[in-house]
């Protein structure tokens, strides 16, 4: 029966590589995203004669925002293959980013819900930026959602604090 039980613990483990697909789909993604930030790019390149200042801040900020979006997504490739599947062989690499092998789980989660945060932000800019084109229904959906997202990054980030309390054996000396 112990035999079975490593058998069957080994193909567990071993299912972790079954996440390897999904981020190199995310890698994909980034490629499909830096498209869209070529296409934006040239875009607000090409109408900077007729732009207003406004149409400028949005242009920078779609560009922002998509940057936002391609970070984000290098920190879940590289933290979430490095967490759940295997360590990366890249200690002695001149480029590492330095808080690779330092983000675990719950870092993670607090950079999405702040980059989530951030990314709302920036759309709720654009919709300022062009106000009169947005009912005052949809305006109240951006701020509420942009709210709910704000909340919900605070909450999550407090019970995160509350969960590493010194009670629970962490040094609160920082």
């Amino acid at each position: 029966m112990k035999r079975v039980e490593h058998l069957f613990e080994g193909l567990l483990f071993a299912s972790r590589w079954l996440m390897a697909p999904v981020y190199f789909g995310l890698v994909i993604a980034m490629v499909i995203l830096l498209f869209k930030f070529g296409k934006e790019l040239l875009d607000l390149a090409l109408s900077l004669g007729e732009a207003t200042s406004g149409n400028i801040i949005i242009g920078v900020l779609t560009l922002v925002d998509v940057a936002l979006i391609m970070n984000l997504l290098i920190i879940i490739i590289f933290s979430g293959y490095e967490n759940f599947v295997s360590k990366m062989d890249l200690a002695n690499h001149e480029d590492r980013p330095e808080w690779m092998g330092h983000i675990g789980f719950t870092d993670l989660k607090i950079k999405v819900i702040g980059s989530i945060v951030a990314i709302s932000g920036i759309e709720l800019l654009k919709a300022f930026m062009n106000v009169d084109q947005y009912t005052d229904k949809h305006l109240a959906w951006l701020i509420g959602l942009h709210i709910t997202f704000v909340f919900s990054g605070v909450m999550y980030a407090l019970m995160d604090r509350l969960g590493h309390s010194p009670s629970k054996g962490k040094d609160d000396t920082h």
